[in-house]
């Protein structure tokens, strides 16, 4: 995907997020975050399909904070998977959107982002 197509904005994040399936759960890095979704890299090539539903959890400050978000694989480069936020709870929607105003300092943006996810 282009940048001109992105209509999200992308923040680079260095933490680890725990992946999981019906039948496995696993740690990825994430690389990056953003409203409508994440990249992550696995410790090997990604052998399932485009489109495959994995749940994203992030944990922060201590496990005090955790992002859960169901996911698509969106797009598959090797070892990283590119997932699509396809439903996200309402404290994990809110937390995201405070670690993105923090990390843009731009708080108008993540609104007009926020608009976007609606459409």
């Amino acid at each position: 995907m282009t940048e001109e197509r992105r209509r999200f904005t992308r923040v680079p994040f260095d933490a680890y997020v725990q992946l999981s399936d019906i039948e496995r759960q696993w740690t990825a890095h994430l690389i990056d975050i953003s409203l409508h979704g994440v990249l992550v890299e696995l410790d090997k090539p990604w052998e399932g399909e485009n489109g495959s539903f994995l749940v994203v959890d992030l944990k922060l400050g201590n496990g005090e904070i955790d992002i859960h978000m169901e996911t698509a694989v969106a797009h598959i480069d090797n070892n990283y998977l590119g997932l699509e936020t396809k439903n996200i709870d309402l404290d994990s929607i809110t937390h995201l959107r405070r670690l993105m105003e923090v990390n843009l300092g731009d708080a108008e943006l993540v609104n007009r982002e926020l608009s976007e996810l609606g459409k």
